[in-house]
């Protein structure tokens, strides 16, 4: 899973990381920036190792690798040598699986890391580029994180996970990462003063607080996957959108990417 910033992949695929990571499989989180303007009173190298340390704490509460590349916060750009960075990413992870955020959204960074991402989906395959980081031979299939945004075309919840049972634990995650779910994300949405003083009842206004309501589309998609009774009982989920780039899944396919949908 790669993300703009240290804890952009734990809000959108933190539950499903964490149930394939209990079944075994190696999952791992990259940001493709450090973090450091993401704060209303730190900033810099001090805030860049902060979110690292903070990063890799929510790793391992995740139960995955978690790497976070050292790229400007509210500077990233989808030029040449970014790209090939996020190529050799995925070669060293020798990943049969990419998920990214699409290309339209309300920050620049989260929109260059769809486009760097979309741009690496064919090259990883090509040995001349970046050649010095053996090429894959079987292109990785490519997905979208789930968003709201409606144009130029709204979110396709091609697949939905339910995340019910791990949703306590992608909360806990969460949590490791203070300087955003608790300081910097809730003074710059202007509810600062909602979070609470004693930290012992921080987690559970997290959950709350990034709960998020199922939509009638994901709600659907549930049903396809997992059939309409347990649909009907999923109080949390995670959806994805199959992209265009890469490997082209089979329903088969996606079953196999997420074991947990084979129950049904």
């Amino acid at each position: 899973m790669i993300g703009a910033h240290p804890d952009d992949c734990d809000i959108k695929g933190g539950g499903t990381a964490a149930l394939l990571a209990s079944m075994g499989h190696a999952v791992k989180f990259v940001a493709v920036t450090n973090g450091d303007a993401g704060h209303q009173t730190m900033k810099g190298k001090e805030l860049a190792r902060r979110r690292l340390a903070e990063a890799q704490e929510a790793g391992k509460r995740f139960g995955v690798t978690y790497e976070v590349l050292d790229n400007h916060d509210g500077q990233l750009l989808p030029d040449l040598n970014t790209r090939l960075q996020i190529i050799r990413k995925i070669r060293e992870w020798n990943a049969d699986v990419v998920i990214a955020p699409r290309p339209n959204d309300y920050h620049p960074d989260h929109r260059y890391t769809g486009v760097l991402v979309q741009d690496a989906a064919y090259l990883v395959a090509v040995p001349n580029v970046a050649p010095e980081t053996p090429r894959l031979e079987k292109n990785p299939v490519f997905l979208y994180f789930q968003d709201h945004f409606q144009r130029p075309n709204p979110f396709r919840p091609d697949v939905a996970i339910d995340i019910s049972a791990v949703y306590p634990r992608k909360v806990h995650a969460l949590g490791a990462h203070e300087s955003q779910f608790y300081e910097w994300l809730p003074w710059i949405a202007g509810y600062l003063d909602q979070v609470p003083k004693d930290k012992s009842k921080r987690e559970e206004w997290l959950g709350k607080e990034r709960s998020v309501t199922i939509t009638p589309e994901v709600r659907t998609s549930l049903a396809k996957w997992y059939g309409p009774e347990k649909a009907a009982q999923v109080q949390q989920a995670e959806a994805f959108e199959v992209c265009e780039y890469g490997a082209r899944p089979s329903e088969e396919d996606l079953r196999r990417i997420f074991p947990m949908l084979k129950g049904k």
